[in-house]
């Protein structure tokens, strides 16, 4: 019951957030608002301030802010309707949507930089059989300090050291053991892992798993902003290369697509482990939610930004009759992506109950 309230809780918050970002965008330029609803289904709250109508539904699982004259066939050409905007204008309604998701994934990745994280240390506490570690010598409890002189303090430093090594290339580590330092030549071994795209990759290993040893890192106000930032440009970039990786074939569409069960099980695992596994869950959602909706796909934030760019060129709107069939077929694709993840996530989590139920 606290996973289904932990994750309502989250989509909500995400989607209240976005929506927001259309709604007062449209409010500062004068933009007519006839609704601002969150959720679907049956109504458990509404209300109406001036012209604009604010409603709550029971299942908090999308949204969305209707603008006066927001399409051809109610457009009656009154300066307060959406469509009466100039393009420019109508670009910041809707890109102030993702925008808002953008700044909120940022804002919770500072939070986490700022509170602290766990994260592991570089402790030792396995050796696998026939890698450099092993013939090195290195024991179970030892700590690494160093990786050619560059420092070590968490398990995640001694990964970024070690994986842009090749085959049979050599490190020299600094080790503390029984309180005494010393350095041992470790030799490379490479190993075909996922990267974090998805994408097999050969990395370089040492043979070694980490101590269940954990410590908190807290940064300072103003580094954990720039962390934060930093830590959201990066999953952009990894969410466009695996974007890349999708429409090219390199990358399994029913591997790395999740929809709402998906989300619900994840939600499940980061529950369990804390506050700020939520909160890294909650920065992920909002940045991917910010760039899915950026995407150049009828009904989205992005295919929406994208006839409008058509617009500017030819100098005057899509016909009626245009603009029906866009939107048509965006609605067709967002039901049928609905289905395929939904079914995907069934499969996923559910596959070997289903597959033993049939099978009895």
């Amino acid at each position: 019951m606290l996973t289904l309230v932990i994750f309502l809780g989250i989509l909500s918050i995400l989607i209240l957030v976005h929506e927001f970002g259309h709604f007062i965008v449209a409010k500062k330029l004068g933009v007519r608002i006839e609704q601002f609803s969150l959720g679907f289904g049956p109504v458990i709250f509404k209300k109406k301030k001036k012209e604009t109508e604010y409603s709550l539904s029971a299942i908090p699982l999308g949204g969305f802010v209707k603008l006066a004259g927001d399409n051809l066939e109610e457009f009656t050409g009154k300066p307060d309707e959406y469509f009466s905007q100039a393009p420019g204008k109508r670009f910041w309604i809707i890109f102030c949507g993702p925008l808002l998701n953008y700044i909120l994934g940022i804002l919770f990745f500072w939070m986490i930089f700022f509170v602290g994280y766990p994260t592991l240390t570089t402790k030792i506490g396995g050796l696998v059989d026939g890698f450099g570690a092993q013939e090195a010598g290195l024991k179970v409890g030892d700590k690494i300090l160093a990786v050619d002189g560059k420092k070590t303090e968490y398990w995640e430093d001694l990964q970024s050291s070690i994986y842009s090594q090749k085959e049979q290339s050599y490190v020299q580590l600094s080790v503390l053991r029984d309180g005494k330092e010393f350095s041992a030549k470790v030799r490379i071994k490479e190993k075909q892992l996922d990267d974090s795209t998805g994408t097999k990759r050969n990395f370089g290993i040492l043979g070694v798993t980490p101590f269940d040893e954990i410590v908190i890192v807290k940064h300072g106000f103003w580094e954990s902003s720039g962390l934060g930032v930093s830590k959201t440009l990066e999953l952009t970039k990894l969410t466009y290369m695996a974007l890349g990786r999708l429409v090219s074939g390199r990358l399994s569409v029913r591997e790395s697509m999740t929809g709402p069960l998906g989300i619900f099980f994840i939600t499940s695992k980061a529950a369990r482990m804390g506050v700020i596994a939520v909160l890294n869950l909650m920065a992920v959602l909002s940045i991917s939610l910010a760039i899915f909706n950026l995407l150049p796909f009828p009904v989205l934030d992005g295919g929406h930004i994208f006839l409008l760019f058509i617009e500017k060129i030819r100098k005057k709107t899509l016909n009626l009759k245009t603009e029906q069939i866009i939107n048509k077929i965006g609605i067709s694709f967002i039901i049928f992506l609905a289905v395929f993840v939904t079914y995907n996530d069934i499969v996923r989590n559910f596959g070997p109950q289903i597959a033993k139920f049939f099978l009895k």
